[in-house]
């Protein structure tokens, strides 16, 4: 899967040198296809299904949109917070990650968004081998979020991995009486793609017209942030980072 996580890795490093402003979304989306398909690589959101196959191999949403925003011909404007999500199968093995961009200067709001869903990423990426139960891993992330004056979106969720993209269990960043009901033990071996959703206003969410793109209720900009990460015998294993990196267990 490292292998795999790799390129995936490769592909966020490529997006973030084209991430300025005038470059258009579609341009983008191009240029991943090109580099999986150069690597020999299954790219993993392409065609994938719904009311509409999804038409792209990246998710790309701007600002109020959280997740699933199909790339076109909208150009990258200074103040931007632009998140990209892509995955690939690559010699039977899946990854996935997601990153938020910040185009230019943006508002120290936006800013404080940004810093405040990866601080929300990292706990997970610590307590995951810390902790015996994901809920008791998704109630921190949950409060680190609401702690901050956010929120975390509750209708998308992170999900198991590995030789298929969407594998069991589902992996909510929040907790309620329904997660614990399905709660899951943290064990060596197990894979999971960690994606907190974090929205400057309340968690709502809506889905446009064209059947993929999600926005917030009330349109205040949110953030998208994903790994790979895998728990081995020393610690989590971050699958999908640019270098080798193992958090140790402590």
């Amino acid at each position: 899967m490292r292998e795999a996580g790799k390129l995936v890795a490769q592909a966020h490093r490529l997006c973030k040198s084209m991430a300025v402003p005038g470059m258009t979304t579609r341009e983008m989306d191009q240029a991943v296809e090109a580099l999986f398909l150069q690597h020999g690589a299954t790219p993993l959101f392409k065609g994938y299904p719904g009311k509409v196959p999804f038409p792209a191999v990246t998710c790309i949403s701007i600002n109020e949109e959280v997740v699933h925003g199909i790339p076109s011909s909208k150009q990258l404007k200074e103040g931007d917070l632009l998140k990209i999500d892509t995955a690939c199968k690559l010699n039977g093995w899946c990854a996935d990650a997601a990153y938020t961009h910040q185009i230019g200067e943006v508002s120290p709001e936006k800013k404080r968004l940004v810093e405040v869903a990866e601080q929300v990423l990292r706990v997970a990426m610590v307590e995951l081998s810390r902790k015996r139960w994901w809920s008791e891993v998704a109630q921190i992330m949950q409060k680190t979020a609401e702690q901050a004056g956010f929120s975390v979106v509750r209708q998308y969720v992170g999900h198991g991995i590995g030789r298929i993209m969407h594998e069991p269990p589902q992996v909510p960043n929040f907790v309620d009486g329904e997660v614990k009901k399905h709660d899951f033990r943290l064990e060596e071996g197990l894979v999971l793609a960690v994606e907190p959703m974090v929205n400057m206003g309340k968690a709502d969410t809506v889905t446009k017209r064209d059947h993929w793109t999600v926005v917030t209720r009330d349109y205040l900009p949110s953030v998208h942030v994903e790994h790979t990460l895998a728990i081995v015998k020393d610690g989590v294993y971050v699958i999908t980072a640019d270098e080798e990196t193992l958090i140790p267990r402590t």
